[in-house]
């Protein structure tokens, strides 16, 4: 085979190489709803399509699993949540998309099942969907949880509603979220408190920004939303404004790898460097006057010998990923056992295994958050006779953030589950939360 072919067929070889790593580098999962026909409310007239075209185009990128449902009832709806959570467990992307109503009820938001009466806010728990409950369904996922909510229509429940007495004004809508866990967004189609459209076309603004752009190949899904915003503000003359709530790392995360560099043209085009060229043939020997001795001018012209030039080593072979995370997770348990701020801090720096990215920082937020150990107690005047007299009353805090201690050394599910139900200390509650997060419960 001659050197040029060689190189052509190690090129294809290897790009068929990247495309088949690239596409099994990330589990991609996906759960999409859509609601149209309400019993007791308008029906919505694009969520079907809407709901429809997002499916579809998951499924043409590879998503290895993409639920797709329409018109839920209160029961088919939490049940597919649930269906969900198994299906996302351990995936590194999951993405969860909902067309239909939303509303707010004192502060939590809730997506409105096909058959939701809700005649006083009271029933909202009962007939709606809490979006906390969504949130909650992806915490194993490893890299990313996007949760898109085209569900900010204007609907008639709030005007419907009667309060109970126990709740805050009902309002139209979804309120801003305050706390995202980490490596999760949550994009609404239209900001808290403003409405989105259904639009003229065969889907809403905010479904056909997301078709056109959310799963452009190797572009970091918070540029693609951003886009995706811009484009719902021009097509609806500023109308509605699309919003993020949550955030990321540092690094680049799209929901399509990037496919391999277009080499082949280049390779083919330019002549390899290998190619053996002919020798031009030696020139006849002059006749020398003197004997066969060279003349001075020839010897003060020859070129001296050049040395053969060392050929370039080969790149090093790229670390293998499954060793790289064997190290980290090595490094993460004996960080558990005995935590310290800074070298947690190094580590999330050095961390090369990226599904342990958000239980390091877990970790360290549980480390971050402790509180003060209490002062020591001054020296009681006292004679020792009357503090022997004196039963010491024991400090819940203090016991709960040494049991916290001893848990944090050798974690456990059903230790920490148990802990919780047993707490005394509230003030500790966010580290024992975070604790559990680092273990990926």
């Amino acid at each position: 085979m001659k050197p040029r072919d060689l190189l052509v067929c190690c090129f294809f070889l290897a790009t068929g190489m990247l495309f088949a790593t690239a596409a099994a580098a990330d589990r991609r999962v996906a759960l999409v709803i859509g609601n149209s026909a309400y019993k007791n409310a308008s029906s919505l007239a694009n969520t079907i399509n809407d709901s429809t075209a997002i499916a579809k185009l998951f499924k043409s990128v590879g998503f290895e699993v993409v639920l797709s449902r329409n018109d839920l009832g209160v029961v088919d709806f939490k049940r597919a949540v649930r269906e969900f959570l198994l299906t996302a467990e351990n995936a590194d992307i999951a993405v969860v998309y909902y067309a239909g109503h939303g509303i707010e009820v004192g502060g939590t938001n809730y997506l409105i099942p096909v058959d939701a009466k809700l005649g006083r806010d009271y029933d909202v728990e009962d007939e709606a969907v809490a979006l906390d409950r969504i949130i909650w369904a992806l915490q194993s996922v490893r890299r990313l949880r996007l949760i898109l909510l085209d569900a900010c229509r204007d609907n008639p429940f709030p005007a419907k509603l009667r309060s109970a007495g126990i709740r805050a004004v009902v309002q139209g809508g979804l309120a801003k979220i305050e706390d995202v866990s980490a490596d999760t967004l949550v994009a609404y189609a239209a900001k808290a408190g403003s409405t989105s459209f259904d639009g003229d076309g065969g889907n809403s603004p905010y479904a056909t920004a997301l078709l056109k752009h959310l799963t452009e190949p190797g572009l970091d899904v918070r540029i693609a939303l951003g886009r995706v915003r811009d484009e719902v503000l021009n097509m609806t003359g500023g109308r509605q404004e699309p919003f993020i709530y949550g955030s990321l790392g540092g690094a680049t995360i799209p929901l399509v790898p990037a496919p391999a560099p277009k080499m082949i043209e280049q390779a083919v085009a330019r002549e390899p460097a290998t190619t053996v060229r002919p020798n031009p043939p030696a020139a006849p020997p002059q006749p020398n006057p003197v004997g066969n001795a060279a003349p001075p001018a020839a010897l003060a012209k020859a070129e001296p010998v050049k040395p053969a030039q060392p050929k370039p080593s080969a790149a090093p072979d790229p670390p293998d990923p499954a060793l790289a995370c064997s190290r980290d997770e090595q490094r993460l348990a004996r960080l558990r056992s005995n935590p310290a701020q800074d070298e947690i801090a190094s580590f999330q720096r050095e961390l090369t295994c990226v599904r342990l990215r958000a239980q390091v920082q877990r970790l360290f937020e549980s480390i971050a958050v402790e509180p003060r150990p209490a002062a020591a107690p001054v020296a009681d005047p006292k004679p020792a006779m009357q503090q022997a007299q004196i039963q010491p009353v024991e400090d819940p805090c203090s016991r709960d953030t040494a049991r916290l201690a001893r848990l944090r050394a050798d974690p456990s599910a059903d230790a920490l589950a148990k802990f919780d139900r047993e707490l005394g200390c509230e003030r500790i509650r966010p580290q024992l939360r975070r604790l559990r997060e680092s273990l990926g419960l």
